[in-house]
C-alpha cells in the first residue's frame, strides 16, 4: 500500500547521477578515493560539528567512518554525498527484490557495493518498527535520521549506540533539500551538500522545462479511496508530494491552502459527500493499480472532482514512482522525472 508515514496509512529527467553533479564512490567503511583504493570520507568541515533536531543537539567529534542509516532517504542522500553506509533499511514498500530501488542501486553498482556483493551495506527490515539489535551490530559512528518518524524513545535507544542525527521539526515532514543539508553537515560536508541541492534542483527545473503546460497550473495530491468510507485525503503543503509539484511551477490549490488549520499537518481528512469541492486543475493520486482509475472516475461522489471529471487525472499505480517522490531525494526525483512527467503533461493538457 502507499506509504505516507510509518504507521502504514495509505494516506500516507531522466538524470543520471553523473548529470545531476553526483560523485558517487564508496565502500562500506567510507568514500573511495579517485584510483578506487579505499580510503576515509573526506570532510570539508572541521570536527567536531554539532547538528539541532527536534530531540536537541547531536555533537559528531570525528569525520565518521561507519555510517548506518533508518528510514527511508537517509542512505540516498549518503549515498548521493560519496559515502556507502555500512547498514540501511531494506526498501521493503515500492522496492525491488533486492530490497532496494533503482536509484539505489545504480549508486551502490557505481561505488563497487551492489546488494549481494562484498562491500554491500547490511540491510534490516524496519517492518515492526526501528531494528535496534541490528543496527547495533554494523557498530556505526553515527546514525542518520534526518527523514524518519524516531521517538523520543527511539532516538534515546539509537543514541546509546551512536550519536544520532534526527529531523529537525515534523516526523516524516523533512524536506529533501533539508535532509541533504542535515546530513551533509553530520558527515563534515557541508559545501558539497549544497552543491548537490543545487544540481539536483537544477536538473528537476531542466526537466520540468520539457513540459511548459504544466507551468502555473493548480494541483491537489491526495489519496482516493472508492468502495471505502475513508472517502479522501488530502496533502498539505508540509509533505513532500505537493513541495515536489511546487518545486516544478504547480500551485497548490487554494482549497487546500484554506482548509489547513495545523501547519505541521500532512494531510487533511475530507468527506467523500464534499469531493465536488476539490477544486483544481489537476488532481494526482496513488491508486493500487490501473483499474482503480476507473472506478474512481466512476464514482458518484468521487467521480464529482473536478480535475477527474476533465480528465486531468493522474492515477499513479507504480509504487516505486510513488515511493521516489514520497520519500524524496537526491537520488529518487531525477530517476522519478522521465516517468511521473509525462503523466502530469498528459493531465494538463486535458484542463478545461
Amino acid at each position: 500500500m502507499e506509504i505516507s508515514r510509518r504507521s502504514g496509512l495509505k494516506i500516507g529527467l531522466l538524470a543520471s547521477v553523473a548529470a545531476a553533479g553526483i560523485a558517487l564512490a564508496g565502500c562500506s567503511t567510507g568514500a573511495v578515493g579517485a584510483a578506487g583504493s579505499p580510503s576515509s570520507a573526506t570532510a570539508d568541515s572541521t570536527f567536531p560539528v554539532t547538528v539541532q533536531h527536534a530531540f536537541g543537539k547531536t555533537t559528531v567529534p570525528t569525520a565518521p567512518q561507519r555510517v548506518a542509516t533508518v528510514s527511508w532517504v537517509n542512505a540516498d542522500v549518503a549515498l548521493a554525498l560519496g559515502v556507502v553506509p555500512v547498514g540501511m533499511a531494506r526498501d521493503e514498500w515500492g522496492g525491488n527484490a533486492k530490497g532496494s530501488t533503482p536509484w539505489k542501486d545504480a549508486a551502490l553498482e557505481k561505488a563497487g557495493a551492489s546488494i549481494g556483493s562484498a562491500k554491500a551495506p547490511v540491510q534490516y527490515s524496519e517492518t515492526d518498527g526501528i531494528n535496534f539489535t541490528e543496527i547495533a551490530r554494523t557498530s556505526p559512528d553515527v546514525i542518520l535520521a534526518a527523514y524518519s518518524g524516531l521517538s523520543q524513545e527511539d532516538y534515546d535507544k539509537l543514541s546509546s549506540i551512536a550519536p544520532v542525527v534526527a529531523y529537525p521539526d515534523v516526523p516524516y515532514g523533512t524536506a529533501w533539500q533539508d535532509s541533504t543539508l542535515l546530513i551533509g553537515k553530520a558527515l563534515g560536508k557541508e559545501a558539497q551538500a549544497k552543491q548537490l541541492v543545487a544540481d539536483t534542483e537544477a536538473a528537476i527545473q531542466a526537466a520540468a522545462d520539457q513540459y511548459p503546460q504544466i507551468a502555473g497550473k493548480s494541483f491537489i495530491y491526495g489519496n482516493l479511496e472508492p468502495d471505502t468510507a475513508d472517502g479522501v485525503n488530502v496533502y498539505t503543503a508540509a509533505d513532500n508530494r505537493p513541495r515536489f509539484l511546487s518545486s516544478i511551477g504547480m500551485k497548490l490549490a487554494p482549497v487546500v491552502t484554506d482548509n489547513t488549520t495545523d501547519p505541521k499537518a500532512f494531510f487533511i481528512p475530507w468527506s467523500a459527500e464534499r469531493a465536488n469541492e476539490l477544486a483544481s486543475d489537476v488532481f494526482v493520486s496513488w491508486v493500487p493499480d490501473a483499474q482503480t482509475k476507473d472506478a474512481i472516475a466512476a464514482d458518484p461522489l468521487l467521480g464529482q472532482i473536478p480535475a477527474v471529471k476533465s480528465g486531468a487525472f493522474v492515477a499513479d499505480s507504480d509504487n516505486t514512482l510513488t515511493l521516489s517522490i514520497s520519500a524524496a531525494s537526491p537520488l529518487s526525483l531525477p530517476w522519478a522525472l522521465e516517468k511521473f512527467l509525462p503523466l502530469l503533461g498528459a493531465a494538463a493538457d486535458n484542463v478545461k
